[in-house]
């Protein structure tokens, strides 16, 4: 589902909530992965970077939809066994934001 967010917000949203462990950059991991192209890749597979079994065996594509639901929610609810310590966005208009400012990044 097409969400109607402000990217330019949400790249602040992603400056305050993801940027200490995600680079936007494509190939730039940190302590997770790069979400560069997030949006429609399979979970798990961003090239160069570890990955829990948790989420290589999740077998689903990050759609809007499925990363609104992941990041609404503490990170270890979603995806037990993950190592990613995050305790969900539970702003919409923030989520929205960030979900379209994660749809740019390709």
């Amino acid at each position: 589902m097409l969400r109607a967010g402000d990217a330019g917000a949400g790249a602040d949203v992603f400056k305050s909530e993801c940027a200490e462990c995600h680079s936007p950059k494509q190939g730039k991991n940190k302590k997770g992965p790069s979400l560069f192209g997030i949006v429609g890749r399979p979970a798990g597979t961003a090239p160069n970077y570890k990955y829990t079994d948790a989420l290589t065996q999740g077998k689903w594509i990050w759609t809007t939809d499925k990363l609104h639901w992941y990041l609404s929610q503490p990170a270890r609810k979603a995806n037990p066994g993950t190592r990613m310590k995050y305790d969900g966005l539970d702003d919409p208009k923030q989520l929205d934001d960030l979900l379209t400012y994660l749809g740019t990044l390709h």
